[in-house]
């Protein structure tokens, strides 16, 4: 059995709606969700004039491998409404699905890469996940992720959604 950590997120529609949904496919298309932090809301990270993100961060058991994961991912987040513009990269979007964490694997291909080569820059990543799994050891940094929450030094307004 394989664990990931996934960080989900949106800024278009209703977004809450969206991250049920998301978790709903994810545990019959990807695996068993063993955990879930509550939902943060965030401004957009590495851009400006963009509504506002609501974020969460899961842990799942999976027979899949990375690839499959990533694959599902995808597959996911298009049946939920999502359009990528591959000319920009910070685009507002009704879901998105970053693999954060695959077992404590470290993978770099042209589709994927772990750990998440940005996770200890972003607050919105970093507090959800340190709700989950705060003494999780990042593979490469070898720092817990509470640890590397407390050495972020994001200054992105990161907030529980009520």
């Amino acid at each position: 059995m394989n664990v990931a950590f996934l960080c989900l997120g949106g800024n278009i529609g209703n977004r809450e709606f969206t991250l049920k949904k998301a978790v709903e496919k994810i545990k019959h298309e990807i695996g068993k969700v063993i955990s879930q932090s509550n939902y943060y809301e965030t401004e957009a990270w590495g851009v400006e004039n963009q509504d506002k993100y609501l974020n969460q961060c899961i842990c799942i058991e999976t027979l899949l491998t990375s690839r499959q994961v990533l694959k599902k991912s995808l597959e996911i987040e298009l049946s939920l409404g999502r359009k990528r513009n591959h000319k920009e990269t910070y685009e507002p979007r009704t879901i998105d699905i970053d693999m954060l964490f695959y077992n404590s694997d470290f993978i770099q291909t042209k589709e994927l890469t772990i750990p998440h080569p940005r996770l200890q820059l972003r607050k919105f990543v970093l507090i959800p996940l340190n709700e989950i799994a705060p003494t999780f050891l990042h593979p490469t940094l070898n720092k817990t992720i509470q640890t590397l929450l407390m050495e972020c030094d994001d200054s992105c307004e990161v907030s529980l959604y009520k």
